[in-house]
């Protein structure tokens, strides 16, 4: 299975991935809460404080949020038009805070981890019939691959770039959608050959 998680024993591999998870939630909310530009320049600080505190490795995951740029442009490029550059540029910071925290927590947790962190969340579904096992691997596999693909995204930029010299284009719309799809199949094929979601949730009490 595809894993952007690497080994390490720094502070935030030994954090408790629940705790790790509480901490984004709250994060979140906050940035939601406080209006202003001053919080999402702190988030964006602690971040980067983050990261660099996992050494070379570390800074080099941040690259992971690169794909992410072009957007935040444009949204700052909209905002000013409006009228509104501060707006647009305190959006823009918020979403990169927010996605360098969540792949923060997927270069620190691995999916064992994760799973365990989440499936008490979802058992009160299971008087409705839902399987809270098939719902915390949902949960796991969306907080680990949203960096994976874009950094896959992030390398259609630099080939399209090569071959036109443009970094955008809807032509890259396709090509990433099947490569979202051909990893989609790996990640199950992966997860039947161990059994399913039973056998790999077995593989984690075993």
């Amino acid at each position: 299975m595809i894993s952007i998680y690497f080994e390490g024993n720094s502070w935030a591999h030994r954090m408790n991935a629940r705790l790790k998870l509480g901490i984004l939630f709250i994060l979140s909310t906050a940035t939601i809460v406080f209006d202003g530009m001053l919080f999402p320049l702190f988030l964006l600080a602690i971040s980067l404080g983050a990261y660099t505190s996992l050494g070379p490795r570390g800074v080099q995951a941040m690259k992971a949020a690169g794909p992410l740029l072009p957007v935040l442009a444009i949204i700052i490029v909209f905002h000013w038009v409006l009228g509104s550059l501060g707006l647009g540029v305190t959006v823009a910071i918020r979403m990169l805070s927010m996605v360098l925290l969540a792949n923060f927590i997927s270069i620190t947790t691995n999916m064992d981890a994760m799973m365990l962190a989440v499936e008490p969340l979802f058992y009160p579904l299971r008087a409705l019939g839902l399987s809270s096992r098939k719902m915390s691997l949902a949960v796991a596999l969306v907080i680990r691959f949203v960096p994976v693909l874009l950094s896959v995204y992030s390398s259609l930029q630099e080939a399209y770039w090569a071959r036109t010299g443009k970094r955008n284009s809807w032509r890259l719309i396709a090509p990433f959608l099947l490569h979202a799809l051909a990893m989609a199949t790996k990640v199950a094929e992966a997860i039947y050959a161990r059994g399913g979601v039973d056998g790999y949730r077995h593989r984690l009490k075993g």
